[in-house]
């Protein structure tokens, strides 16, 4: 009985030290993106390898796993599941999994991406206003309710049709990615596409499509656009892989600010795109767009979504949301 008890306690010990070693065992990081060019620090840091270089300063070898996805719906199931260990979406997705996970997995956000407009566009000549849709018309965003395109739609429509309405035009919202939403709009599909760089710029170059408004008339000035983010548990148990993911993307931003031509070029060859070299240029160089790590006007959704019961956590600012790496910084 007694060499029962030693084995089963050696057994328990052996397996305590497993679980502990698995707990903690880093060199592992699987990144879920979208399509568009608010993801291009992404876009930098995988092409230059920023994350393996920062981890070998760091002591350790890290393995880097990409997977790409058409909305922040899809990005925020695949991190809840397990898929991926850092996500990069919407304010809109960000908040939502804040607030869903608040007590639990404790997402949060990690870095803005960058500062640039959404635009929604239309083919229907008619259409100057939100108030000149019916219920006949289409709008295409990436995830209807959840993604940033759809929040910042509910904001400028309850700014159009009053208070408590900011749902009211829902119902004729569609999901699609970006990439097949161009195509749509400019097939006559849909009539109209609330999207992002480059997909809304493609869709100025069709005379028949016009911009009905921009999400920085919607939230007065530049705002975030996509975030960063990832569970606590991953950032607890795996704290050198995520300060090498931190330092990746502070690097690969300034770097974007500083080589503004050669971030075009890594654009087109990481996501192999036709698009021509000097369209993206132009987009890059746009006064419009900055790449930075603040937060930028993220509050103006939070304080919507907690009015509307969207989220049932009202935040008192954004550092509520946000891990306290990228705190040191000016935001919103």
């Amino acid at each position: 009985m007694r060499l029962g008890a030693r084995l089963a306690g050696s057994l328990i010990a052996t397996a305590l030290i497993g679980i502990s070693s698995s707990a903690w065992a880093e060199g592992t990081i699987r990144i879920a993106e979208q399509y568009g060019i608010g993801y291009l620090p992404l876009h930098v840091i995988r092409d230059q390898k920023l994350i393996e270089k920062h981890g070998k300063e760091l002591g350790l070898d890290i393995q880097v796993e990409w997977a790409k996805f058409g909305g922040g719906a899809t990005v925020n199931d695949a991190l809840l599941s397990g898929s991926v260990d850092i996500a990069a979406a919407g304010v809109g997705p960000t908040l939502t999994i804040w607030d869903r996970t608040k007590g639990g997995a404790d997402v949060k956000g990690i870095a803005s991406l960058g500062s640039m407009p959404s635009y929604l566009v239309t083919n229907k000549e008619n259409v100057k206003a939100l108030k000149d849709f019916t219920k006949d018309d289409k709008i295409a965003l990436p995830s209807v309710g959840v993604s940033v395109q759809a929040r910042t739609l509910q904001i400028a429509v309850e700014k159009e049709f009053g208070v408590g309405n900011h749902k009211a035009l829902d119902d004729i919202q569609v999901s699609l990615a970006h990439p097949d939403a161009v195509a749509a709009l400019n097939s006559g599909a849909i009539t109209a596409h609330f999207t992002t760089p480059p997909f809304q710029y493609q869709e100025l170059q069709n005379p028949k499509n016009h911009k009905v408004l921009s999400s920085y008339d919607v939230l007065g000035g530049p705002a975030t656009t996509n975030i960063a983010y990832g569970t606590t548990k991953f950032r607890t148990e795996n704290p050198k892989t995520y300060k090498a993911f931190f330092e990746a993307l502070k690097e690969a931003t300034d770097w974007i600010n500083a080589h503004k031509e050669e971030a075009v070029d890594t654009y087109i060859r990481v996501e192999k795109s036709k698009l021509d070299r000097a369209f993206l240029l132009s987009i890059v160089t746009n006064p419009e767009i900055e790449f930075k790590i603040a937060p930028e006007r993220t509050e103006v959704y939070a304080d919507f979504l907690a009015r509307t019961g969207a989220i049932r956590n009202k935040p008192a600012s954004w550092k509520d949301y946000f891990f306290e790496d990228v705190q040191a910084v000016e935001g919103s």
